[in-house]
């Protein structure tokens, strides 16, 4: 609710995630990635309400990313939208869903190193002895790249690029069965970025699942099975990963857009701005800004394998029939 009224930031999200899998989660800012992230973990306003179920599965009481792992008895599921605070917080929030949050120097201790705050999730999250808190801390930062020779700096002494670097750090150290990581390439150089999708990427390999939601298309490519595109609160479309940046390519016409604004393809960005959330319009929200849109765009599109478009059949058609440099 903003200034006495009820804003929809997220409306019909619907998908599953399963172990060993990576979802990335993409669309232009402000259209709900994060809004949805926050939902998913407890961390949205107080004035703000959810409806739906977000089911976590039985999961191994040891932190093992398999159910039925030997000598591990299964974790009840739990719904994230209905649980309440103190099971949030005791035993979801790092141990069974980890995050690396969107502004990391928000959510890292002021009056502690790097070092003090991986150490006492290690402590916290782990079995590993006392004497080896040290080693298992900077083992964190190093898969996380993050320099040794920065662990005893605090977090106003760290550059952008460094706290989403301390923040990946703390989020891998709980080996959680599902890690979201929003926006976790923010202020990093290409190499980095690599560097840590793919260390993002086999987090998911050893059987836990990657929720990515990201801007970044060219890292969604390079580590994601699966892509869902969200636009003004909404999933408009689910494709496969392969399919998605490859053959056929995206079936959304805001899908595409996307691809097609890519400095690397067409070069062409999406003409206008997304509606704000508080005012979208009747029917399709992407309409005002589609070159294919039509009067059956006065009503919001259902999803139909995948995809909520009025025209996708059409679009796709032509799409596939665009010479290869257009």
């Amino acid at each position: 609710m903003r200034g006495g009224r009820h804003i929809a930031a997220v409306t019909d999200a619907s998908f599953d995630l399963a172990p060993g899998e990576c979802l990335a989660l993409v669309g232009e800012s402000g259209c709900g990635k994060s809004v949805l992230a926050s939902a998913l973990l407890g961390l949205l306003p107080g004035n703000a309400r959810t409806a739906g179920a977000a089911v976590l599965t039985g999961t191994p009481a040891d932190g093992s990313p398999r159910p039925g792992a030997a000598g591990s008895a299964p974790l009840p599921g739990i719904d994230l939208l209905t649980a309440t605070e103190r099971e949030l917080a005791r035993s979801v929030r790092g141990r069974r869903v980890g995050l690396v949050p969107q502004s990391p120097a928000a959510h890292l201790t002021p009056v502690r190193t790097v070092r003090a705050q991986l150490e006492e999730t290690v402590r916290e999250l782990t079995d590993v002895p006392r004497h080896e808190l040290r080693s298992a801390a900077e083992g964190a930062a190093e898969r996380a790249a993050f320099p040794a020779d920065h662990l005893d700096r605090y977090p106003h002494q760290l550059s952008g690029g460094l706290a989403q670097r301390a923040a990946t750090a703390l989020a891998l150290v709980g080996e959680a069965p599902l890690l979201i990581a929003d926006e976790p390439t923010t202020g990093l150089d290409r190499d980095l970025v690599d560097r840590t999708v793919d260390e993002l990427r086999r987090h998911a390999d050893d059987g836990r699942a990657l929720l990515m939601i990201t801007h970044d298309l060219a890292a969604a490519e390079r580590i994601a099975d699966r892509v869902a595109v969200m636009y003004a609160g909404r999933i408009v479309e689910l494709a496969d990963a392969a399919e998605f940046f490859g053959t056929p390519g995206p079936r959304h016409p805001y899908a595409r857009g996307l691809l097609d604004a890519l400095p690397e393809r067409a070069f062409a960005p999406i003409p206008g701005l997304p509606p704000e959330l508080g005012a979208l319009p009747d029917g399709c929200a992407f309409a005002a800004r589609c070159p294919h849109a039509t009067a059956a765009c006065a009503t919001v599109p259902e999803p139909v394998d995948g995809v909520a478009c009025h025209h996708v059949p059409t679009d796709a058609q032509a799409h596939a029939q665009e010479p290869a440099d257009a």
